[in-house]
């Protein structure tokens, strides 16, 4: 047997908690301030719905959907201080995977044992040097439960339908906030009622509630706790 030592594991900042708790944002600047790579597992999530979508396949065929998912066609183009462009099958497909239609789709689809598993090892295989922060619902838990730092983020539906609404609003498109609240609860009840990698917090992790607060005040939290977790020069 090999005495050879295993190699050194990237760092990982795991970010966890259900949508619009500003989990995107949060790791968009910790990627950019630390200068690590980034993975928005939920847009994995996202594109497989859009390309079940585009080939009509049926939200419920287990099977179909986890093939898709083994064999999406995808491409994060980076960019500095701005959220990767994202290209299914070489078309840049942002837009599409923001809208509401695709979310509510992705959350379907992400009950999904098989789909998981599909999706499992391409998460994974974003953990480079120098290190990566993980954005999703299940990252603590079960993609990266080793992670050296754990998040979760939580806030109020009302708050988070009134965010949303916000940014419908500002590109003009129509809202109902009430409904928008009503799709939220429907939303994390699935998400935390799924038999695989339920939405809930690691015992480990640090929890905030960002209801009441700034992205700056989350993203000073957050910084701190990193600083003292991986031993960074002061970073905030």
């Amino acid at each position: 047997m090999s005495d050879a030592p295993k190699p050194t594991l990237a760092p990982v900042i795991a970010v966890d908690g259900p949508s619009g708790v500003g989990k995107g944002t949060l790791c968009q600047r910790l990627a950019d301030r630390l200068g690590w790579h980034l993975l928005d597992s939920g847009a994995l999530y996202r594109l497989t719905a859009l390309a079940a979508l585009n080939r009509e396949v049926a939200l419920d065929d287990e099977a179909e959907l986890a093939a898709v998912a083994a064999g999406l066609e995808v491409e994060f183009v980076a960019s500095r201080d701005q959220p990767p462009r994202i290209l299914l099958a070489g078309m840049e497909v942002g837009v599409e995977l923001r809208g509401e239609t695709c979310a509510a789709a992705a959350s379907r689809v992400a009950a999904l044992p098989a789909v998981r598993a599909a999706l499992l090892q391409r998460q994974r295989d974003f953990r480079q040097a120098p290190g990566l922060i993980a954005d999703g619902r299940d990252m603590g838990t079960v993609v990266f439960p080793d992670a050296g730092l754990k998040l979760f983020l939580n806030a109020s539906a009302e708050e988070r339908a009134m965010r949303r609404y916000k940014q419908l609003r500002e590109k003009g498109l129509d809202a109902n906030l009430m409904s928008l609240v009503e799709e939220i609860n429907a939303r994390d009840s699935r998400d935390a009622g799924r038999a695989v990698a339920p939405l809930q917090s690691a015992a480990d992790a640090e929890v905030l509630d960002t209801t009441s607060l700034s992205i700056a005040e989350v993203c000073d939290w957050a910084l701190r706790l990193a600083a003292r977790r991986f031993d960074f020069p002061k970073i905030a």
